[in-house]
């Protein structure tokens, strides 16, 4: 499978190319194309070191679109609207949104547009045939690249589109320990999208680290 991630710069987007690349091809995207690649040579490199033989390449968040099959939003929710108006080519695709609309004030809180979630918001920025689904959204970023760390979350996805959804479901149990539940149609990405803030919370006030959520 060809997955594109659109900010694939950042940890998420490298976590996931760090965990999926052996098994799919990977574009990672950036507005700086040349930055994408840098990220994805060593990505490249550092999967090699360890005995793995990656597929992965830089590319601009167009190509990434227009490369894959599977859409990943590595983004900051204040930035999913401006890059989105600058993409096209989503119709009839699979995107992911890990992404979590998150406010600080002494504390982290949920902070949800008036659609009352990033995944719901997406229905209005994006083509209707695009099959929107939220996953990834409670794992802690510092852990994706850490090869020899086990992710041992359980990560809930929703969607309204079964297909789409099984197909992010199969992504999601091939990486790592993690563990892919249904959490229903994509209404319930607002209470996914929630516990993100909590875990941060936990974590900031119990001086955890890498705080996560398992379902038994």
């Amino acid at each position: 499978m060809k997955i594109g991630i659109v900010g694939g710069t950042g940890d998420i987007g490298q976590g996931l190319a760090h965990r999926l690349s052996h098994n799919h091809e990977i574009f990672i995207g950036s507005r700086d194309k040349e930055k994408a690649c840098i990220v994805s040579e060593c990505t490249v490199k550092t999967l090699y070191e360890n005995g793995i033989e990656a597929k992965c390449k830089g590319a601009t968040n167009q190509e990434a679109v227009d490369f894959g099959d599977v859409i990943v939003l590595s983004i900051n929710y204040r930035h999913l609207k401006s890059t989105l108006d600058s993409l096209t080519g989503f119709e009839n695709k699979i995107v992911i949104t890990p992404i979590n609309p998150i406010s600080k004030s002494d504390c982290f809180y949920y902070d949800p547009p008036k659609e009352g979630s990033a995944a719901l918001s997406l229905k209005e920025l994006l083509p209707e045939s695009t099959r929107i689904v939220s996953a990834f959204n409670n794992i802690a970023a510092n852990r994706w690249k850490q090869l020899d760390t086990e992710l041992d979350y359980s990560v809930a996805v929703c969607s309204d589109d079964a297909e789409a959804k099984n197909i992010v479901m199969g992504l999601v149990n091939e990486v790592s320990n993690l563990n892919a539940v249904d959490a229903g149609p994509l209404q319930m990405s607002s209470i996914v999208e929630s516990i993100t803030p909590l875990i941060l919370n936990i974590a900031k006030y119990n001086e955890m680290k890498d705080v996560g959520v398992r379902f038994f």
